[in-house]
This record gives structure tokens, sequence and C-alpha cells, in this order.
């Protein structure tokens, strides 16, 4: 009698023990839920400081780029000729004579937010009033707002700082 008690006692546990309930499965998936929305949230601060970094790293290497140009021409870029200054020679006055380009290895493109970078030679009436003094040349990333100023994600990044 006992064995036959414990028998029908053991399915019965079977049976119930074969599946998760929905409250269990509900659970796990809040769970997951939870998990892939930290991620999320994690890859993109990842994603936004990437992209601050990379315009970081350009603006370097045009600086070193402007830097050689200077050393063969005697002179930066005005802000009319541009950072295309450092790919191909000038067409616009003055003309360098010794230009030994191309200073980049690629045509200069767009930030990692897709606008262009600014540049402006010293020389320029619309140099920003907020750069130090004695800089022959600013560029500039107006990052992920393309507006000037910002703060966070959307804040400038520029060469004098």
């Amino acid at each position: 009698m006992k064995e036959e008690f414990y028998g029908k006692c053991r399915k019965k546990s079977r049976k119930l023990s074969e599946g998760f309930t929905f409250v269990e499965t509900l659970a796990v998936l809040a769970i997951g839920a939870v998990l892939s929305a930290g991620s999320i949230v994690s890859a993109t601060r990842l994603i936004s400081l990437a992209k601050k970094t990379a315009a970081r790293s350009q603006i370097e290497q045009f600086s070193s780029a402007l830097q050689a140009y200077f050393l063969d021409c005697g002179r930066f870029p005005t802000t009319e000729q541009g950072l295309s200054a450092l790919w191909e020679k000038p067409v616009l006055y003055p003309v360098p004579e010794n230009w030994e380009g191309p200073y980049l290895d690629r045509k200069p493109s767009a930030d990692p937010w897709g606008t262009n970078f600014e540049y402006i030679s010293a020389e320029s009436s619309i140099m920003p009033s907020e750069v130090p003094e004695n800089l022959p040349f600013v560029l500039m990333s107006y990052g992920a707002d393309k507006k000037k100023g910002g703060e966070g994600e959307a804040c400038d990044i520029v060469s004098w700082k």
C-alpha cells in the first residue's frame, strides 16, 4: 500500500516538473530584457566615446599634416583653400610654389557624425573669439548635434583644447 501511494506521488511530481510554469517563463524573459537594455545603454555610450576619440584623432592628423604643409610652403593654407590643400595643390591665391603634397594618405573626410571639419586660418577675420591668441589655425568638429556649442555627446571637438 505504501509503495502504491509513493508511486502515485512520484508520477504527479514528474508531471509537474516536466516544464516551466508561465510565471517562471515571464520571470526569465523579464530578466533577459533588463540585461539586454543595460547592454544597449553601455554600447551606446561606447559608440559615442569612440566617435569623439575618432574626431580628436582626425584633428591631430590634420594638425600634423598642416605643420608639414607649413614647412614646405612657408605658410598655412588660407581658410578658402581649406583642408583640401593638404590633398591637392591649391589653385586659389596664394598658390604655394613649394607644395610637395599630398600631406595626407587620403582625401580629408567628414567627421564621425557626417559633417565636414571646419578649418579657419589665423589670417581669417572669422576666427572664433574663444580661441587662444597666436594660434596659426583652428580645426573644429561640431559633434553629434552638428551645431556650434553643446555639452555631453553634442560638445564641440576643437584643436586648441
